[in-house]
């Protein structure tokens, strides 16, 4: 009789923990992705400058990419704006009073990085996200990751 309540046991056991996970992954949102389906086309990036005033030119595949993806590259050109970046590579040690300037006056950055500054300032790349200040990508490949 021993043997029948430890099976019985064991199979309520599983039964709970199987009715557990099949409830914990039915709440979790599934994001499906295939990495056939991403492009790995190099793309060439620069703009085409006009001569009277009006924005620039950045081209229509470059237009079209942008769109899709919630990307930012020129402004409204009806609402007048600064739009304020750094370039984050071998810079001189400038960055931590830039920013100190930046919080005292409540102004937020384009922050673009080389993969050499991520690596080596790595409290100033978090320092940056955490203040709110945009951080872009500024290497010759898409390689960066921000822990």
């Amino acid at each position: 009789m021993k043997k029948m309540e430890y099976k019985a046991i064991g199979i309520l056991i599983i039964a709970i923990f199987s009715l557990s996970i099949i409830s914990m992954n039915a709440k979790e949102k599934e994001i499906l992705t295939n990495a056939n389906v991403a492009s790995n086309k190099k793309i060439g990036w620069g703009i085409k400058r006009n001569d009277n005033h009006e924005q620039p030119d950045v081209g229509k595949e470059n237009q079209r990419l942008l769109e899709d993806n919630n990307g930012i590259c020129l402004g409204n050109k009806e609402k007048k704006s600064i739009y304020l970046t750094f370039d984050e590579g071998y810079e001189a040690g400038y960055t931590p009073k830039i920013l100190e300037t930046l919080k005292n006056n409540n102004v937020k950055a384009g922050f673009f990085l080389t993969a050499h500054f991520i690596n080596t300032q790595p409290d100033l790349v978090k320092q940056m996200i955490d203040e709110g200040h945009i951080v872009g990508n500024h290497t010759p490949k898409s390689l960066m990751s921000i822990n």
